[in-house]
């Protein structure tokens, strides 16, 4: 069980630990002062670039960075590709930690080039530091964070990096079903109290539609969903 999987059972556990990569310093104090106080969450540093923020993520091994898109020598989409495509730390013991995009910009291409690169989801600077909180909970807990409107909007016909049509006959009917849910923001417990069946099925059916689809994870998963046609902007399940 990784920390992250333990801290999801086990609320009063360790609190998910956060690296701020902002090249605002006023943007990365305030993240800080705001989320330093909300349950659960410890703020253990902070990056000014991109090249400083995967210097630093290798260092602190935080369990989410919170990464900005626009930053000086190297932005957030190819800092997001080298952390998560670096090996495990020295201990063998931890893969690279979980990112999570925030951006001004809801329609950034950007943004949907950096979920390709392997993050696990985005949010808006914009949004009240709870929602910003919770993702970061969300996430840490193996979750993916997505605004499926915002998202399907920014799909474009210009294809992520790796992404191909949907090989729907891979996928068996029960499958794509847990794709669509997954495309609504749904996390594995309301996928299977929406379905009727157990957690452990729907993490199966999950893991499947990764390997399947060669998704990096949930939220590249769900953009292939949309870029194949299976998921339209506006589905809702």
């Amino acid at each position: 069980m990784t920390g992250s999987d333990a801290r999801a059972d086990d609320p009063a556990g360790a609190p998910v630990t956060v690296l701020i990569a902002d090249d605002d310093a006023v943007t990365r104090s305030g993240l800080r002062t705001l989320l330093s106080v909300q349950p659960g969450i410890a703020v253990i540093g902070e990056a000014a670039d991109g090249v400083e923020a995967v210097e630093e993520a290798r260092r602190l091994r935080p369990d989410v960075v919170l990464m900005d898109v626009r930053m000086p020598r190297r932005n957030g989409i190819e800092a997001t590709r080298q952390l998560l495509s670096g090996p495990a730390d020295e201990a063998g013991s931890a893969g690279p930690p979980k990112v999570v995009v925030i951006t001004t910009f809801e329609n950034d291409d950007y943004v949907t080039a950096a979920l390709g690169a392997g993050a696990s989801g985005f949010v808006l600077k914009r949004l009240p530091v709870r929602q910003i909180a919770e993702a970061v909970r969300v996430v840490a807990a193996g979750e993916a964070v997505l605004f499926p409107a915002a998202l399907g909007r920014m799909v474009t016909a210009r294809p992520l990096r790796g992404a191909e049509a949907l090989p729907k006959a891979a996928l068996t009917v029960r499958e794509e079903e847990v794709l669509r849910l997954m495309a609504t923001g749904l996390s594995n417990p309301e996928i299977a109290q929406s379905l009727a069946v157990s957690l452990e099925t729907v993490k199966t059916h999950v893991g499947n539609v990764l390997t399947k689809l060669g998704a990096q994870n949930r939220t590249h998963a769900v953009v292939i969903a949309y870029e194949s046609g299976l998921v339209v902007p506006g589905f809702t399940g």
